[in-house]
């Protein structure tokens, strides 16, 4: 067989992990993946083999879920997709779950081949140690209405510095993204339940969590719906609400025009 191009989608719980992103003495979902395919690959070809790269489409933080997280990784070792990706569960840890696993073309790339990728946030006003990794408890009231009018001013292409995380800028034309989505619906799951759920062709370091927080401060009374379209003007992330928890973030799913 000759070596391809595989495209993995996976799915993780991130409470254990470090974020997406190999690094140094952390435990990430990255670094699990790279070393199951370095076994896998020196158990079929019986030579010791220490890392296979794997390249995502997304670097999710620590803490931060994924359900249709997509890799990309070359295989120059003689088994189907199909059996690679059995293989490499059996290897996984049981926070981590390949998906489904097909070949794709050598021009495919996880990350620079994506056109669109689909967040969601939970949140909830019901405690559950069940849910205690998985959605944020938001204590007080929320105005739903206040909060889908405010949402509505961020959708379309805009630059969105403001709710970047304040330690890393980039560029003026790094920061404008086009937001095709924003939407905050009851989620058909257990209990009281919010899902934001936010589609766009990019996103900046913390613009999911830090919207989500200011469309709290929406709902709360502490910010009003007409103010969105202020606060994402003036490109100033001290403006917008506080970075949502981490724990509430899922990465939903990566389009790729297919």
């Amino acid at each position: 067989m000759a070596p391809y191009n595989l495209k993995l989608t996976v799915g993780y719980d991130g409470t254990g992990f470090a974020g997406w992103q190999v690094q140094p003495g952390q435990r990430t979902v990255q670094g699990v993946l790279e070393a199951a395919l370095g076994e896998l690959a020196g158990s079929v070809t019986g030579r010791p083999i220490d890392r296979v790269a794997v390249t995502g489409a997304g670097r999710t933080d620590a803490g931060v879920h994924a359900v249709g997280q997509v890799a990309s990784v070359p295989i120059d070792f003689e088994l189907a997709p199909d059996r690679v990706a059995a293989a490499l569960n059996a290897r996984l840890p049981n926070d981590v779950f390949v998906k489904d696993a097909s070949e794709v073309p050598d021009s495919f790339h996880a990350r620079f081949s994506a056109v669109r990728r689909t967040y969601a946030y939970l949140m909830s006003r019901e405690e559950s140690p069940l849910w205690r990794n998985r959605r944020w408890f938001v204590r007080h009231p929320l105005d739903e209405g206040a909060m889908r009018r405010a949402a509505e001013a961020l959708e379309g292409e805009h630059d969105y510095s403001s709710f970047c995380v304040s330690e890393e800028r980039w560029p003026r034309i790094c920061s404008v993204c086009s937001v095709a989505l924003l939407g905050v619906d009851w989620a058909p799951l257990s209990g009281e339940m919010l899902m934001l759920r936010v589609e766009a062709d990019r996103f900046l370091r913390g613009m999911v969590r830090s919207i989500v927080g200011t469309l709290v401060d929406v709902g709360r009374g502490r910010t009003s719906p007409e103010d969105l379209a202020a606060i994402l003007e003036a490109r100033d992330r001290g403006l917008a609400g506080a970075t949502a928890p981490a724990h509430g973030l899922y990465l939903v799913s990566v389009s790729y025009g297919e």
